[in-house]
């Protein structure tokens, strides 16, 4: 078997392990999440304190974003079939992006509701919050600690890691506002660390939002640069051309690629596949790659991406 047909198998199996655990810490985050979410709802209300219910909605779209993606890694891992020819993997990426459109419409809602309190401030239990929110933080701290590693690899889990780590900040914030409520007796604080909260979130929607957009939109991984590798595989003894070269993630981990080659009359077109597909794997990480080698004659060597074309005289090219 070819090394790059080996490394396929191998990223396959890396690629189930990774969504194993990931929805195996996305569970016990949520179980954190959901437990804080109920007792910062009941002492929200109990402390009149915007800050805490703020962030308690905060909590319920990051229960529900958790929820999300529990089912997108567990759909993700499932084979493709019939029509389904790359499986359910862009579910991680589609669970990433309604997750960062639930944060940007909560952080809308939240500096809605912290103008109105600036305006009209009410009495806040300062205590209470204090109490809650330090409480809150470490079991958020907790949950972001079980997701932090996974978060690396995968855009589904960062979703949900940087939902919860605007809930470190929202607590953070809430802790501090209380605490200083109890100082002063400045009922403002309160809507003003909600602003805080909501300037956070509002970042990590945007975040979210352009990295899952150009996942859709079929852009190349940030991390490969479609020029090095079309001039790579033209370097390569035997081509002579290399045109519709395209690279795209399907999702999280699972770069691929696609391109037409042109190898030089009488040259191995299957030989010439193996090499490139070996250099695709060792220089570029790219395992999933599809390539059509044929004959040609060109009078220049080229590489054509897009409306970009390199060219390379045969003399150059020896």
């Amino acid at each position: 078997m070819a090394l790059a047909s080996l490394s396929q198998v191998h990223h396959h199996h890396d690629h189930d392990h990774r969504l194993v655990q990931d929805r195996r810490a996305l569970t016990i985050a949520f179980a954190l999440v959901a437990g804080v979410m109920v007792a910062e709802i009941v002492a929200g209300v109990a402390a009149h304190s915007l800050a805490l219910l703020a962030d308690a909605g905060h909590m319920l779209t990051d229960a529900a974003a958790l929820l999300f993606a529990v089912f997108a890694a567990a759909m993700a891992v499932r084979p493709a079939a019939g029509r389904w020819t790359f499986g359910y993997s862009r579910l991680e990426i589609l669970a990433a992006q309604a997750n960062g459109i639930t944060l940007g419409l909560l952080a809308v809602w939240i500096v809605w509701s912290a103008v109105h309190r600036l305006v009209e401030p009410h009495d806040v239990r300062g205590g209470l919050v204090l109490v809650v929110a330090l409480v809150g933080a470490l079991a958020s701290v907790a949950a972001s600690m079980v997701l932090a590693r996974a978060s690396k690899d995968s855009l589904n889990v960062r979703a949900a890691f940087l939902h919860l780590a605007t809930d470190v900040a929202a607590f953070g914030a809430a802790a501090v506002a209380g605490g200083l409520i109890l100082l002063t007796g400045w009922n403002r604080l309160d809507p003003v660390a909600s602003l805080f909260v909501a300037a956070l979130m509002l970042w990590s929607s945007a975040q979210l939002l352009r990295e899952s957009t150009a996942i859709f939109l079929e852009r190349a991984p940030e991390n490969v640069d479609p020029q090095a590798i079309g001039h790579a595989l033209i370097g390569e003894p035997g081509v002579v051309e290399v045109h519709d070269l395209h690279v795209w993630t399907v999702t999280s981990g699972f770069p691929a690629l696609s391109a037409h080659v042109l190898v030089e009359p009488g040259a191995d077109c299957h030989a010439a596949r193996r090499r490139l597909e070996d250099t695709l794997a060792e220089r570029f990480g790219l395992t999933h790659t599809t390539l059509q080698v044929d004959h040609a004659e060109p009078a220049t060597s080229r590489v054509a991406l897009g409306e970009a074309v390199a060219r390379r005289t045969p003399v150059e090219r020896r």
